[in-house]
């Protein structure tokens, strides 16, 4: 009899242990103190960080702040941004970015992606040169992109005196007309080495059965691109366009460093104006920026949640 008992007691106790460490394991079962341990400080590092002073700043945008002083002027600032020619000359400027640069960024990704995947020449070193600008900082990058782009020693220029079109040289970051397209260019020489990793790995993730039936039906690398890899792809494609959009929507280091929003504004984003209104134009008031801030903070979740929708294929497509 006690050895039976104390069977069943170990057995008891072992299970108690088990069913301890399975709560543990699993989070749906885990205690609330538990939880609280594991996400407070991650939590508190959101709110201090981010949740803060987006609230903040949204509610920063019904005063005007100057100093320590803060006087309520409920949605003047907002009315004032509406007649504010510099916003909207940003605004444009961001859209331009916004959807048509990272169509150049995710096109040269794939394209060299398809590069890689078809065996060009030196592809491995050419798939360590084409990753390494999204290595460099934007510091670094600006820097280099501005020397080739100097009117009288940089590289482009040089190069087209040398091929007889002189008459193409330009003063690209310095001509209103060229300076936008010139600093789209560069952000695209630096990101379309992510995009192409991200593609290269998606198209060898597609089924080989279905590549190989193309080829049997002597089908190009045209037709297979427009008919089978691109519609394969559009899920991949479509989540690159979307975080290039995110981020060009916010973009300032790099237009900052080889512009400074000029020539005229032909560069001038949200996010230097803002910057500017805030910190370098003295107008030490932190009212109005904020409420540039607010509103562009909502355009961006807009566009966002119209674009999932837009491209979006409500068919999802298995393989």
């Amino acid at each position: 009899m006690p050895d039976a008992i104390s069977l069943r007691t170990a057995a008891k106790s072992g299970e108690a242990k088990a069913s301890s460490r399975a709560t543990l394991a699993d989070p749906r079962r885990a205690t609330r103190l538990v939880l609280a341990i594991f996400l407070g400080p991650a939590l508190l590092v959101y709110c201090g960080l981010t949740a803060y002073p987006a609230f903040r700043t949204i509610y920063d945008s019904f005063f005007t702040i100057e100093g320590m002083d803060a006087t309520f002027v409920g949605l003047a600032n907002y009315r004032d941004l509406m007649g504010d020619e510099t916003f909207w000359v940003a605004v444009r400027n961001t859209f331009i970015w916004s959807f048509v640069a990272p169509v150049i960024d995710v096109a040269t990704g794939l394209l060299l992606a398809l590069a890689l995947y078809a065996g060009v020449p030196f592809a491995r070193f050419l798939r360590v040169a084409w990753f390494t600008p999204v290595l460099l900082s934007y510091v670094v990058v600006a820097i280099l992109w501005m020397w080739i782009y100097n009117y009288d020693w940089g590289v482009l220029n040089v190069m087209l005196r040398a091929v007889g079109l002189g008459e193409l040289a330009s003063s690209w970051l310095g001509d209103p007309n060229l300076a936008l397209a010139a600093v789209i260019v560069t952000h695209a020489w630096k990101w379309a080495g992510f995009n192409m990793v991200v593609c290269l790995a998606a198209i060898h993730s597609l089924p080989k059965e279905v590549l190989e039936a193309s080829d049997l039906d002597n089908c190009g690398w045209g037709a297979k691109l427009r008919y089978i890899i691109v519609p394969m792809l559009r899920p991949t494609l479509l989540s690159l366009y979307i975080l290039s959009f995110i981020g060009k929507m916010k973009v300032f280091d790099l237009v900052w460093i080889m512009t400074q929003g000029g020539p005229l504004w032909a560069t001038e984003t949200v996010s230097t104006y803002v910057y500017k209104r805030a910190f370098n134009w003295n107008t030490f008031d932190l009212g109005y920026p904020s409420a540039i801030a607010t509103v562009w903070f909502l355009v961006v979740c807009a566009a966002v949640i119209i674009l999932n929708r837009v491209l979006g294929s409500r068919e999802r497509l298995e393989y």
